[in-house]
């Protein structure tokens, strides 16, 4: 399905697993940001990803652990940049460039570092 076709935002779009442009994963579509207002047309501006946009779903005690845990960062991927929605959310570009996986690739830098680590 284009990103651009007939869809059931909260059924079809939120909590797909998102894939970059490089094939990697990179979480899922924790919320949708829409641009309009009263009176005007409402349209997708944005996919948030991260904890800092599913937390505001969350039990306030439940929120404040995560937070700890692993941060309250939330990375925005503009609507123009979903290629495409079937099972799963394609991007156009790497991770990198939405700010997501941020964890994911600081490890990976921090493991490449260790002699014979991907051997």
């Amino acid at each position: 399905m284009k990103r651009d076709g007939y869809l059931k935002l909260v059924g079809e779009v939120r909590d797909l697993q998102i894939i970059d442009a490089s094939g990697r994963r990179c979480w899922i579509a924790d919320d949708i940001e829409f641009e309009g207002g009263v009176g005007k047309k409402l349209k997708v501006k944005a996919l948030l990803v991260g904890p800092g946009a599913y937390g505001k779903r969350l039990p306030q005690w439940l929120n404040t652990i995560i937070k700890r845990v692993v941060g309250a960062h939330m990375g925005r991927v503009p609507w123009k940049d979903v290629v495409r929605i079937t099972g799963e959310i394609k991007l156009a570009k790497d991770a990198k460039a939405y700010g997501l996986c941020k964890k994911d690739l600081e490890w990976e830098e921090c493991i490449g570092r260790i002699p014979g680590a991907w051997s």
